[in-house]
Parts: C-alpha cells; sequence; structure tokens
C-alpha cells in the first residue's frame, strides 16, 4: 500500500473510532434525557435519596439487567440536543488528539522511551479505594444510601469499562510508549480509550453528584479529582495520549449520569453542548450548583 493510501486509511480509522466512542460515551445522556425506564422494568423511579433501597441480590440484579439494555440502546432515543452533545464531545476528543504529540513530548519528551513503567496498578489503587472505602462505610454503618451509592459506582465501572474495552479491540490504537506517533490506529495496540480514566470518572462522578448537598462542594472536589489526577498519572507514566483520557473521562462521565438518572432519577442538569455564535461555535458545560 502506498503512503498516501495508507494515510487516508488512518484518517478514515481515526474518524470512526472517534465517533464510536462519542456516540458510545454520550448515549447514556441520550436515554436520561428523553426516557423514563418504563415501569414493570426495574428501573427506580424517582425517590428521595433518604428512602432505604433494597440491597439484596434478587432486587438488584433485575435493574442492572434493564440498565444494561437501556445504556446501549439509547442513541435510538436521542434528540436535538443530544446530538448537539455528541457533536460538542467529538470536538472535545478531537481537539485533544491535535495536542497529543505535544502532551507527550512536555511529559516524557520527543524521543522514545526504554524499559517503560505505566504503573498501572498504582494508577488504579485510587480509584478503588474510593470504591471500596464506599462499600465500607456504608457496612460499617449500615448505610442504604450508601449501599446505592456503593453499587452506582460499579455499575457504572461495568457499563463504562465494558465499552471502553470494545472500543480498545475497535480502534487498536497503539499506546504512547510502543510508538511516537498519535495516528497508529488499527494496528495492535489498546491505547483508546483510557481504561482507568473512564474507571475513575465513573467512580469520582457517582461520588461527586450523589448523597446529600451538605458537602457538595467537597464531594464535587474529590469526585472530579479523581478521575483528573488519574488521568495526569497516565499521561505522566507514558501509558496514554491526551485524546485517549479525554474519550475515557466522556465514557467516564456518561456512564455514571445514566446509572445515577436510573437509580437516583437526577434531572441531569449536566451539560456539553456546542452553541452556534457569529463566526463559529463555542464549546459551553453547564453544570447546576445548589
Amino acid at each position: 500500500m502506498d503512503p498516501a493510501s495508507r494515510l487516508t486509511l488512518r484518517s478514515r480509522r481515526l474518524l470512526i473510532s472517534l465517533s464510536a466512542a462519542m456516540g458510545l460515551s454520550v448515549s447514556a445522556v441520550g436515554w436520561t434525557q428523553t426516557s423514563a425506564a418504563p415501569p414493570g422494568e426495574g428501573a427506580s423511579p424517582p425517590t428521595p435519596s433518604t428512602e432505604a433501597v433494597p440491597s439484596d441480590e434478587s432486587s438488584i440484579s433485575p435493574t442492572v439487567l434493564s440498565d444494561v439494555g437501556a445504556y446501549f440502546t439509547s442513541p435510538l432515543h436521542w434528540d436535538g440536543r443530544d446530538w448537539a452533545w455528541f457533536g460538542g464531545a467529538v470536538l472535545t476528543v478531537g481537539l485533544a488528539h491535535r495536542y497529543d504529540a505535544q502532551v507527550r513530548t512536555h511529559f516524557v519528551g520527543p524521543g522514545a522511551v526504554t524499559n517503560v513503567n505505566t504503573h498501572d496498578t498504582n494508577d488504579a489503587l485510587p480509584t478503588v479505594a474510593v470504591f471500596g472505602g464506599t462499600w465500607a462505610l456504608a457496612i460499617l454503618t449500615n448505610d442504604h444510601d450508601g449501599y446505592r451509592e456503593g453499587w452506582a459506582m460499579a455499575e457504572a465501572a461495568g457499563l463504562s469499562g465494558i465499552t471502553a474495552y470494545a472500543l480498545k479491540f475497535a480502534a487498536r490504537r497503539q499506546t504512547p510508549y510502543e510508538t511516537t506517533n498519535p495516528n497508529e490506529w488499527g494496528s495492535s495496540g489498546s491505547s483508546f480509550p483510557s481504561f482507568h480514566s473512564t474507571a475513575s470518572f465513573a467512580v469520582g462522578t457517582v461520588l461527586a453528584e450523589s448523597g446529600n448537598d451538605e458537602y457538595r462542594w467537597l464531594r464535587r472536589l474529590l469526585g472530579y479529582g479523581l478521575g483528573v489526577a488519574t488521568s495526569y498519572e497516565r499521561l505522566k507514566h507514558d501509558a496514554h495520549w491526551l485524546s485517549d483520557t479525554v474519550a475515557g473521562a466522556a465514557l467516564g462521565i456518561s456512564s455514571a449520569r445514566f446509572v445515577m438518572e436510573r437509580r437516583y432519577g437526577e434531572s441531569g442538569e449536566s451539560r456539553l453542548a456546542l452553541v452556534p455564535i457569529e463566526g463559529g461555535a463555542m464549546l459551553t458545560y453547564r453544570m447546576s450548583i445548589p
């Protein structure tokens, strides 16, 4: 294959991979904004956060199965605002991809790194600690809200994690320690998106947006800080490109908000949007702060 054809093929794979990633990551938002869970399928109706939620396996399994079906079919229910969110998410990942090489050079230098240690286990420990700590506190205090928060974390991480691994298989992008070229798609890599970033933002978003509002600022600082810090470490350890972590963040946050809508009945006021302005467009993010 001549160089021109190879470049065209890589560009096509890049576009398909980015679109697939954002499509699946924002599908959660699409569902929560356009459709409520039909009764009788195990979805939790909007209830006060103080209501006890059964923690036995028989009551949780139908809910999870219903959520899985709704999660992967939600693009069928998108409206105009959801497509705007999709466009904004794709644009954000595309902009991050533009600076992949520069960000890698900032952290590890311009050349290839030999004997690299990506610290996969160490970078996963904060997310595991937050998840485990939530469950431990719920068990110690027999707090039903804590159980529900722990299950939401598990489901958000599970749904987003499955999607992340599917995208890794489809994109097959080489990691920065395998190549210094950020456009190596469709070969034998597993870089896009970052699973660590996906899981940390999924767990962190549940921590940030669940519970009561008394310590909301602290919850958001810890929750979103978990995702940002984990993504920073993945870049620092030459494990991922910048666009890998941005796609993981979008996937994790969207999946967490999907789960919280299903379990808590939240209104989902946080929204990324691409707003037309004179001479172009502006990417905006709206969040309701109590």
